[in-house]
């Protein structure tokens, strides 16, 4: 977290998943632990004022700064979050879809082996779990052209408790001067990295 700004900011977590088979589309921050994430959503989200809560994509180049904080009922135990991350396909897919509203939910990203995947799982490489061999110590992919040497896939839980985002912006670097949230962030955290 810095310690130069009036918002307490945090990073520490692992990316920023989207999903898009809900009522609205949802913006899910990721984390490793799920014991981190209850805590986190019980200790800070939980409190967070729905109708306050502001989600910023600020652009630059081929990454963007996701950027998310609120107005809470417990302003001691408040933080925002920020991440840098590259942009992608499903990014690119919320920002065309949002409509202007989005479900906020964590989620837990896991790494799993063959033996801890159903049968219809694909790999990191594309291609199915079957199209792996089925040896003990050597699951490498059948496929000539593919230089996957070992199974591996990944997993998203999310959690089940959500808040509704409906103050969502796509910024430029020049925008960000207008907004207050991405202005202290950007001018907080992009100091620290240098």
């Amino acid at each position: 977290m810095s310690s130069q700004s009036p918002i307490p900011w945090f990073d520490d977590f692992l990316g920023v998943a989207y999903r898009y088979f809900d009522l609205r589309m949802n913006i899910v921050p990721l984390f490793s632990d799920r014991k981190e994430a209850v805590n986190l959503w019980h200790d800070v989200i939980h409190w967070w004022v729905d109708p306050t809560i502001k989600a910023r994509f600020v652009e630059i180049g081929d990454q963007y700064w996701f950027v998310l904080g609120a107005e809470t009922k417990k302003p001691d135990s408040n933080i925002s979050f920020y991440k840098t991350l590259a942009k992608s396909e499903n990014y690119e897919r919320f920002k065309k879809g949002h409509g202007g509203e989005a479900y906020l939910r964590l989620g837990m990203y896991s790494r799993k082996s063959k033996t801890d995947v159903k049968d219809d799982a694909i790999c990191d490489c594309g291609h199915a779990k079957e199209d792996h061999d089925d040896a003990k110590d050597n699951d490498e992919c059948f496929y000539e052209d593919c230089k996957c040497r070992k199974f591996e896939s990944f997993q998203v839980t999310l959690l089940k408790k959500k808040k509704t985002i409906t103050d969502i912006a796509f910024l430029s670097e020049d925008e960000v001067k207008d907004d207050p949230l991405a202005w202290n962030c950007l001018y907080v955290n992009k100091l620290n990295k240098k």
